[in-house]
């Protein structure tokens, strides 16, 4: 399952798949080119929507960061 988010003009994507203690999440960066790029972050949790929405914050304060 895929989640997309655009943020400060870019598009990302959080990925998420089943794993042995519940669900993993990541996120890629989606470029305009076709290309992607993993942002290196990863996140896990009991549900799906979990680890996704701790992938989403993860992503938001790097970017915060970045600012």
């Amino acid at each position: 399952m895929a989640k997309q988010l655009e943020l400060n003009g870019r598009q990302y994507w959080i990925l998420s798949e089943p794993n042995s203690e519940g669900w993993r999440a990541w996120v890629t960066e989606v470029r305009d080119d076709g290309g992607s790029e993993e942002m290196g972050i990863d996140a896990t949790a009991e549900t799906r929507s979990a680890a996704d929405e701790l992938a989403e914050r993860k992503l938001r304060r790097l970017l915060k960061g970045k600012n």
